[in-house]
């Protein structure tokens, strides 16, 4: 997402970073080359004339080109803009009023609104704990209304009885009465798309909308038709009183132009994007992370936040005690590269953190991926239980024997070792700091993680299950790795 937007964007910032000072013909024609990256990205070109406007005319001002660091300044007035661009703040979904609640789903056919509704319906029953009902009105495309019900099964979030016959709007009222005899919180409408933009279309949506009147009208587009996602939000927002974006497939190879237009065009928040076919794989969407994605600058914010969300809170209780101890084996390194699987890998990881764009694409060029975590795990399973209880036992014979039962080599076992090695170095650090609590003090924080040791709340930006250097929640030899 956005990786082409944010490599042509860090050449041109890299660029002006790299100069003492600046005058206005410098800002000028890197803002030529900015508004060239924005087209090139797919984004609408009245909404990349007006970014590069407003950008230009604070940039040349005085106070940049006079700055101690003017290329500093320039990345943060951009920064800025592409924040504003993409709607400022997180924008949350409006379902707190009188129950029941409509959300209505709207869109192309094939965009993904089936399978978003459904993830919808999962985050507000599984995170909001709200009882939710889901409902398809799509009538035409074959066995769609089938197709939400197996997902409702997937998901544990009930769906409304299939009646052969009904109309769109009968089956919305009967969902509305359902809810209301049944106590639900939400009520969530997957209405029928089109593989086109047609009246008929437009007239069923606002027969559906009049019935029910709903809190949200969610827009679901599919980033990957880049520029004609923007003339379908546009044509839908002439006709339907959207106040919402769900933009699917970003985990693709989009370009990142709908994302960046879509607020523009629609004057409506993007809420949530989805990225991957998983039920889970929703997030919501936050102008300020990832503004700082595109920049290079990171979402640690994020990363703290996955973390939390896959951390196991047994694994991180035994984990801390351990910590306590300054005691980390086999069993424990084991433990986390499972959890940085569990948070998306390696490239996941550093595409998240600031300063590691670089790193990431010296991983993909040198045809590093996530198996190096699939391989590490084999080299350690390849380990007898007082071996990995006790690597210390790990002689040259023993190295050979691990290194053929996991298909790798004696370097990569060395490797492996180096690397717990100075993991546990860093766990007795944190030891004579006095421990979690004592580290947690150092970094402004009154105790320990949830769930661990201390109670209180995790320090800014670091991560439970994670051992490694406080604020990043990384290992400590992992940008070392990311390197060989």
């Amino acid at each position: 997402m956005f990786d082409s937007l944010s490599d042509r964007l860090g050449g041109v910032f890299d660029r002006l970073k790299g100069r003492g000072s600046l005058n206005e013909s410098d800002v000028r024609a890197a803002m030529r080359e900015v508004r060239i990256a924005l087209l090139e990205a797919d984004v609408a070109l009245p909404v990349a004339r007006e970014f590069v406007d407003g950008v230009t005319e604070q940039a040349v001002g005085q106070q940049v080109l006079k700055s101690v660091t003017p290329g500093q300044q320039v990345v943060k007035i951009v920064n800025d803009a592409l924040v504003a661009m993409l709607g400022a703040n997180a924008s949350e979904l409006h379902v707190d009023g009188t129950p029941p609640n409509v959300v209505m789903m709207v869109g192309l056919q094939g965009s993904g609104k089936t399978t978003t509704t459904a993830k919808i319906a999962k985050r507000l029953t599984e995170k909001g704990r709200k009882k939710v009902l889901m409902a398809s009105l799509d009538v035409n495309r074959p066995a769609a209304q089938e197709q939400l019900a197996v997902l409702g099964t997937q998901t544990d979030v009930a769906t409304l009885p299939i009646v052969q016959g009904q109309q769109p709007t009968d089956i919305a009222k009967r969902a509305l009465q359902a809810a209301k005899l049944q106590g639900f919180d939400v009520v969530m409408l997957d209405t029928a798309g089109r593989l086109h933009v047609d009246q008929q279309l437009m007239d069923e949506m606002k027969a559906v909308s009049d019935a029910t009147i709903p809190e949200e009208i969610l827009l679901v587009v599919d980033a990957l038709t880049g520029q004609d996602a923007v003339n379908v939000a546009k044509s839908f927002t002439e006709q339907v009183p959207l106040t919402g974006t769900v933009l699917t497939r970003m985990d693709g190879d989009a370009r990142g132009g709908a994302a960046l237009s879509m607020r523009a065009v629609t004057g409506t928040p993007i809420k949530f994007v989805g990225v991957g076919e998983k039920l889970d794989a929703l997030e919501e969407f936050h102008p300020e992370r990832v503004a700082g994605r595109i920049l290079g600058m990171g979402d640690v914010v994020s990363l703290v936040e996955r973390a939390a969300e896959t951390v196991e809170k047994d694994e991180a209780e035994a984990f801390a005690k351990k910590m306590a101890k300054g005691q980390f084996d086999m069993n424990d390194l084991r433990t986390q590269l499972a959890q940085m699987q569990r948070m998306g890998g390696l490239g996941a990881l550093a595409g998240m953190l600031p300063g590691m764009k670089k790193a990431q694409a010296a991983m993909a060029n040198s045809g590093m991926d996530d198996k190096v975590l699939v391989h590490m795990d084999a080299i350690i399973g390849s380990m007898t239980k007082k071996e990995r209880a006790k690597p210390a036992l790990l002689n040259a014979k023993r190295k050979r024997r691990v290194a053929m039962g996991s298909g790798q080599t004696v370097q990569d076992v060395n490797k492996l070792l180096k690397m717990h090695k100075e993991m546990s170095t860093a766990m007795k650090r944190i030891k004579k700091m006095g421990g979690i609590k004592g580290l947690m003090k150092m970094f402004g924080g009154g105790g320990g993680p949830e769930g661990l040791p201390g109670g209180g709340e995790m320090p800014s930006g670091g991560m439970p299950g994670l051992p490694g250097m406080p604020g990043q929640g990384i290992p400590p030899d992992l940008d070392k790795l990311l390197k060989r």
